[in-house]
């Protein structure tokens, strides 16, 4: 686990953490430090009790989990860990996913104790892929990686090259100062500002479409296959955790 660069200032109210200690995927656990509420963006099944024992140590509530769109590469824990505590489990509006306790808007803003954070819809990756933005970080999901990374793959289930595009020109709008915070990364990568990205981020230096789709098409030859869409696909759609979870057998 590592905190996630934050200004001092709002350090004062609200820390922001990433909890998975293996693997690729990013959870990021934010904590309001005058009502020791939290939320968790992204939660992977894998780290469930990990998560509610970090929770439990330090006397946390947890408010929400959020689940930037519908994942194929893990198994979300937000139904699970609305069941386990009764928080609320917040996606795009029309997503096609079940067990969704409460269905954002853009540009909607909801509140983790003194702060806001912003909704903004992005399309591409999936078509219920969202942002969540609060005054010092930005949650990207799959949507937008750091540096090299370049974005997520738009060939898996409701991806759309082209909407990926359009979408991408809504971060024309959004502070320099903002932390990308990523929903995957080789472990140990240090989250970037926007700023740093728009200068870094190889698609970010992209201006039309056609090199945008050249891009997708030369990074997603030599991705191959996703291992874990028959299981995590279903499941997220579902909110059905299966009685066999191959990974984790």
């Amino acid at each position: 686990m590592g905190f996630v660069q934050v200004s001092p200032f709002i350090r004062k109210f609200m820390d922001i953490e990433q909890m998975n200690d293996t693997g690729w995927a990013k959870t990021y656990l934010l904590t309001d430090n005058n009502s020791k509420s939290a939320g968790l963006i992204d939660p992977v099944y894998d780290f469930m009790e990990h998560y509610l024992e970090v929770l439990e140590t330090r006397g946390l509530s947890l408010e929400f989990v959020v689940a930037t769109h519908t994942h194929a590469d893990h198994i979300t824990a937000c139904y699970s860990l609305r069941e386990r505590s009764g928080c609320e489990y917040f996606m795009w509006k029309d997503t096609a996913c079940l067990g969704i306790s409460k269905y954002l808007d853009d540009g909607e803003v909801f509140r983790l104790g003194s702060n806001e954070l912003t909704v903004h819809h992005v399309p591409g990756h999936t078509n219920d892929h969202i942002l969540v933005e609060t005054s010092s970080h930005l949650f990207t999901g799959d949507f937008l990686f750091n540096g090299k990374g370049g974005v997520g793959r738009d060939d898996l289930p409701s991806g759309r090259i082209q909407e990926h595009w359009k979408s991408l020109q809504r971060l024309n709008a959004l502070d320099d100062e903002l932390v990308v915070c990523s929903g995957h990364e080789p472990p140990g990568t240090e989250m970037q500002t926007l700023g740093w990205n728009r200068m870094n981020n190889p698609v970010l230096q992209l201006t039309t479409f056609e090199e945008f789709a050249l891009w997708q098409k030369e990074v997603t030859a030599g991705l191959g296959s996703v291992s874990k869409i028959k299981t995590a696909l279903p499941a997220n759609l579902f909110a059905e955790i299966p009685e066999v979870i191959p990974w984790m057998e």
